[in-house]
């Protein structure tokens, strides 16, 4: 045992909870799980259990068009794993060959890769299959929100999610017709995915300003982050960079602000460990 760690378990032990420590140092376990492919390699994840007796409210996390699957674990997966909740972190490019999918758009074959991860967790004595979230970041936040949409992708499903999380997703031609509570944290300054879009899309208005039919499933809560940029939650872009034209930036307000919300939303939708100051 080094000393960095003694020294956070005695401070743990002395200001704190020391399972809080415990929970954040122990690694995910790689799991596969169905594949939709010809060839012999599954779908693959990383799969994180809280402390204490299950079964447990869990959540899926589904990755951008950039991949980076492992850096959504290590920056919420630990988080909300500390906070009660089972989470399965999938890869959904790694056994299709796919490194990037930034300019041809939503690869078909990862439509539902939700599901599949969700149909995982159902052979998981230490999940609760009545309260599972899919929580989703830019095109893995459209795919979460397509998930939970009324149409054929949600229809297909044997197993349903009961809420669902979208970071800063592309809102441009979902319907809003959610068969779960949905909410969307998106930056103002947003220009890879406009949060007017998801503005429109949560007052139940089509790109033109057009009224939607109103009273069909559930409402969609947004939060618009003011003087965020796309990725406001990654570190890595403390520095600003440019992808493809656009500006990724991380912002520490907006960070810590959507931890707060996203903490709120999943425990009033599925239930959790209410994590004491």
């Amino acid at each position: 045992m080094n000393f960095a760690r003694i020294a956070a378990l005695l401070a743990a032990f002395l200001f704190g909870s020391a399972s809080a420590v415990l929970a954040a140092e122990r690694p995910p376990r790689l799991v596969e799980f169905e594949s939709p492919l010809a060839g012999p390699q599954a779908l693959q994840g990383y799969l994180r259990l809280p402390d204490g007796a299950g079964p447990s409210p869990a959540v899926v996390l589904l990755h951008g068009c950039g991949g980076a699957w492992r850096g959504i674990d290590a920056r919420w997966g630990k988080r909300l794993a500390d906070w009660g909740y089972v989470t399965l972190t999938i890869d959904r490019f790694g056994a299709r060959g796919i490194t990037s999918a930034c300019t041809g758009g939503m690869p078909p074959a990862t439509l539902h890769d939700a599901y599949r991860a969700l149909n995982f967790l159902g052979g998981q004595s230490s999940v609760d299959m009545n309260r599972v979230a899919v929580v989703g970041f830019s095109q893995g936040a459209m795919l979460a929100l397509l998930s939970v949409e009324r149409g054929e992708i949600e229809r297909s499903a044997t197993e349903k999610f009961r809420a669902a999380v979208g970071f800063y997703p592309p809102c441009s031609g979902l319907k809003g017709n959610m068969t779960v509570p949905t909410l969307i944290m998106i930056g103002e300054l947003d220009d890879w995915a406009p949060a007017q879009e998801c503005r429109n899309l949560a007052e139940g208005r089509d790109d033109w300003g057009i009224s939607r039919e109103k009273g069909k499933g559930f409402p969609i809560e947004i939060i618009v982050y003011p003087g965020a940029y796309h990725d406001f939650d990654v570190p890595n872009f403390a520095t600003p960079v440019k992808v493809l034209g656009h500006h990724l930036e991380f912002n520490e307000a907006a960070r810590d602000q959507s931890v707060d919300a996203l903490r709120k939303f999943l425990y009033a939708t599925i239930g959790g460990k209410e994590k004491q100051p």
